[in-house]
């Protein structure tokens, strides 16, 4: 495995159809742009969205859990979640958060491409 120092947010959402899927999507990556992206170590968000149209998963990528910690310290908490509630609150359809407790994971094995190991 690389020395992935990085640090994750995974966070998940249920929707009703395509059409939420893709205004939540939407939403969202503007709530990145507007409330995240400028803080030190931000890396990336990723928005996966399920083929069937029925879910979709934002995978937050930081440079360091220090970072992430930085960020939860100094941003506009109270601001970033009315935000999130306004974006909710404005999409077409039904949205379910699928958002543990805790939504943040560190890497601890990567697999990649190689030779078939023997059996």
């Amino acid at each position: 495995m690389s020395e992935d120092k990085g640090f994750y947010s995974i966070i998940e959402y249920a929707v009703d159809g395509p059409e939420t899927q893709a205004a939540l999507v939407e939403a969202f990556a503007e709530i990145q742009d507007r409330w995240v992206r400028f803080y030190p170590g931000y890396v990336s968000a990723r928005f996966h969205a399920s083929v069937d149209g029925t879910r979709v998963v934002n995978l937050v990528s930081w440079a360091s859990e220090a970072d992430y910690r930085h960020f939860e310290e100094t941003s506009d908490t109270e601001g970033r979640l009315a935000a999130i509630q306004a974006a909710l609150d404005g999409l077409p359809g039904e949205v379910e958060s699928r958002v543990s407790a805790n939504p943040r994971y560190r890497v601890v094995r990567e697999t990649g491409p190689g030779p078939r190991v023997g059996e």
